[in-house]
């Protein structure tokens, strides 16, 4: 039986063939692809498929961990999303039933994961978080995605929808902020983070911008790591891989509080929503 993880966001599917060998995480035949999530169901199914297919290989019996961002009816994989900009064609549908179909595969071997879960399992398993008993994972891209392990398990946080200074959290931790704040301060549009570190971008600005957002972010940690206990945070997505540029002001931030918190950037990137996403099929070999 062939373990394959997905994990699947508004534009964009990767997809991975997931093995255990003496306890250590393999992934082969890695594939990723964009994907328009605003067209008609069958062409969203389509491409979703023509990429797992990729992944799958020449293997006929297997299991499909999908990763899946909010809100979603996870046990019988059925979209709830519809208000959010992308794959509203899915809505009410049980999109494990629509794959299964398209792959062949039965609908009990597919696995639905909330995104941010499978996020902070793989790294629990096989990465950054593997040290700590309750944590918080933040994942931070165009949205902002939370999950909570607290004695070794995992939920989803659903803390972009968080009340924060006067509006969200995801109104200061996500790539609007940066567009934003950069346009309202200093008059240039750009669309992401990667521009700030572009080498024609003015350090003294984009170091202003960073440590606005490192502050914010060490204000947002501060109400959640004493209440959860939290022994450390995870950070992934985009945004953290300019973790060294922000994170000496969250740090400094939280100093403050006299409360001992490591923050890690993720070990896996964007292959651990990939394991997290099979963790159904890797916990029952470690039980067995």
């Amino acid at each position: 039986m062939a373990w394959i993880g997905v994990d699947i966001g508004g534009s964009h599917i990767s997809a991975a063939q997931i093995g255990l060998e003496d306890h250590e995480v393999k992934i082969l035949a890695f594939h990723e692809a964009d994907v328009d999530t605003s067209g008609r169901a069958p062409e969203i199914i389509s491409a979703w498929s023509s990429l797992i297919r990729l992944a799958i290989g020449n293997h006929t019996e297997v299991e499909l961990g999908i990763a899946m961002p909010g809100p979603y009816d996870y046990v019988n994989g059925i979209s709830l999303i519809k208000d959010q900009g992308k794959m509203k064609a899915l809505y009410d549908l049980s999109v494990k039933q629509l794959l299964a179909e398209s792959l062949n595969i039965k609908p009990e071997n597919i696995f639905f994961t909330n995104d941010a879960e499978a996020f902070l399992i793989g790294e629990s398993f096989a990465g950054a978080s593997r040290g700590f008993t309750n944590a918080l994972g933040l994942t931070l891209g165009t949205g902002l995605g939370s999950a909570i392990k607290i004695h070794d398990k995992v939920k989803d946080g659903k803390l972009w929808t968080a009340p924060f200074r006067d509006g969200i959290a995801e109104d200061y931790l996500g790539t609007a902020w940066f567009r934003k704040f950069t346009l309202e301060q200093f008059g240039l549009t750009i669309d992401g983070v990667k521009d700030l570190l572009a080498p024609d971008f003015d350090p003294a600005i984009s170091n202003e911008i960073f440590s606005e957002f490192g502050y914010s972010l060490g204000e947002f940690l501060a109400q959640y790591m004493i209440r959860l206990h939290c022994q450390g945070v995870v950070l992934g997505g985009k945004i953290a891989r300019a973790g060294i540029h922000f994170l000496p002001y969250t740090q400094a931030y939280l100093s403050k509080l006299d409360y001992p918190l490591e923050i890690k950037i993720s070990e896996l990137e964007d292959k651990s929503a990939l394991i997290g996403a099979c963790f159904p099929f890797i916990s029952k070999v470690k039980t067995s």
